[in-house]
């Protein structure tokens, strides 16, 4: 395996995207998303991300990309359908050892992105390490269809329970069987059918008194 897997954190962080059309549309949206800072560079700057300049983080810079635009930033993508000027982004990047990702041309990137499906927090990612986008998009699809969104929030009510037991006395340690009977259970089909009473009182006779959905989904 080449590539070694890691969920990066690039909340605040600068980010600059070379291309504005379609492609650099969706790169920006993914990573306004997650909090980035970002700056575009290109002649043509589509109209959704002008809309969104006029309230997120974005910078737009229309015009040509210049090697000085990567000083400072954290993460690069090239979404260009210009070769050599991806290679130059390429070659920029790593002369001054900044992340940076080629859209469809793995080849000249230091990081590839997944295929993703997510469920809020829930987020799974996808790899063929970069081999076959095909096959990812068809195993994306069948874990969209297996995992709904029920799963988030799954994840979220698993999240506050786990800070509630964590405010106790005993060790975390203790925690691990509570946990294994509530995920082999049938709460995330609870979840999805909307049943309350029956959720409630999975939590009960698993966890004691204290801990009701709808309190805890509130947390």
């Amino acid at each position: 395996m080449r590539y070694y897997p890691i969920h990066l954190d690039i909340q605040n962080r600068s980010c600059l995207v070379v291309g504005g059309g379609g492609v650099g549309t969706r790169k920006v949206m993914a990573l306004l998303k997650c909090g980035a800072r970002v700056t575009v560079v290109s002649p043509v700057i589509s109209e959704r991300l002008q809309n969104l300049a006029e309230t997120a983080p974005l910078t737009l810079k229309p015009r040509p990309y210049r090697t000085a635009d990567i000083e400072g930033v954290f993460l690069v993508i090239g979404a260009t359908d210009d070769e050599a000027l991806n290679r130059q982004i390429s070659r920029d990047a790593e002369n001054r050892n900044i992340l940076c990702n080629i859209a469809d041309r793995p080849e000249v990137c230091n990081f590839i992105l997944p295929s993703i499906v997510q469920r809020k927090d829930l987020v799974i990612t996808i790899s063929t390490s970069g081999q076959s986008p095909a096959l990812a998009k068809k195993m994306r699809k069948t874990l969209e269809g297996q995992f709904g969104d029920e799963y988030g929030e799954l994840l979220q009510l698993m999240g506050a329970i786990r800070k509630k037991l964590l405010r106790q006395a005993h060790e975390p340690e203790a925690h691990k069987p509570l946990f294994e009977q509530l995920i082999n259970s049938d709460l995330s089909a609870m979840i999805r059918e909307s049943k309350t009473e029956a959720i409630n009182a999975l939590l009960f006779k698993i966890l004691g008194d204290g801990y009701r959905y709808e309190e805890l989904m509130e947390l």
